[in-house]
């Protein structure tokens, strides 16, 4: 694989103490192997543990990694959009703070930016409970349908993004979790741009736990992507 020549990465965080620093540390590994220009950082969504601590231990040694603090809870849509508003090199990947995902795949996203501006990552053989894979099926198909953008998990949290694509679509409203990547695909496949995807390991969480979504959140996040798709259509 050649060489990145700039990239930022960012992590969505609530909570997450106990797996930010080895999430980090093993991402800082990996780029210093294939970036020469790179930055971390880590969206701080109102934790209420020690993550911002420890962000800020890891960012005095290392002034590539930075942090975005949010007050409060925000919501893992508000965090995405942090992220790619903060980031500032030519590529953009976001990935989960939660250690579900191996970094040093991010080569094989890079690999499909000779033909593609946005890549996002499908799990192979997904290590979640039984119902939030089959929540997760029903949103992958209830999105594609509505919004044509044809891939196989739209709720993949490992994907990597030209800049070039958050600079020109419009700009980025969703607040929840849900939405917020069928809003980005939807936008950037408007806009001009080549989606692509690539299979990616998913591994248990070791440490912490998911913040699933209820019953409430499910309708509430169904009615925001038929106002998405009435916006977009």
């Amino acid at each position: 694989m050649n060489q990145i020549e700039e990239i930022s990465v960012f992590f969505p965080a609530f909570n997450e103490e106990r797996n930010i620093k080895t999430t980090v540390e093993k991402a800082r590994e990996v780029l210093e192997k294939i970036a020469n220009t790179w930055e971390i950082i880590v969206i701080n969504d109102g934790s209420k543990d020690n993550t911002e601590n420890a962000v800020n231990e890891l960012s005095r040694s290392d002034s590539r990694i930075k942090i975005v603090n949010h007050k409060k809870n925000l919501g893992y849509g508000e965090a995405l959009k942090s992220g790619f508003y903060s980031s500032k090199y030519q590529w953009i990947a976001t990935i989960d703070a939660d250690g579900q995902f191996d970094f040093s795949e991010i080569t094989k996203l890079y690999e499909k930016t000779d033909k593609a501006q946005v890549i996002v990552g499908y799990r192979l053989d997904r290590k979640d409970h039984f119902l939030r894979k089959f929540f997760g099926w029903g949103w992958t198909f209830l999105a594609n349908v509505l919004l044509g953008i044809k891939v196989h998990d739209v709720d993949c949290a490992f994907k990597l993004v030209s800049r070039k694509v958050i600079e020109k679509i419009p700009h980025l409203e969703s607040t929840r979790g849900g939405t917020i990547s069928p809003e980005l695909l939807a936008k950037a496949k408007k806009s001009g741009f080549v989606v692509s995807e690539v299979g990616v390991h998913h591994f248990p969480r070791k440490e912490g736990h998911q913040t699933g979504a209820d019953l409430t959140v499910i309708v509430k996040s169904f009615v925001d992507l038929i106002k998405l798709w009435n916006k977009l259509k």
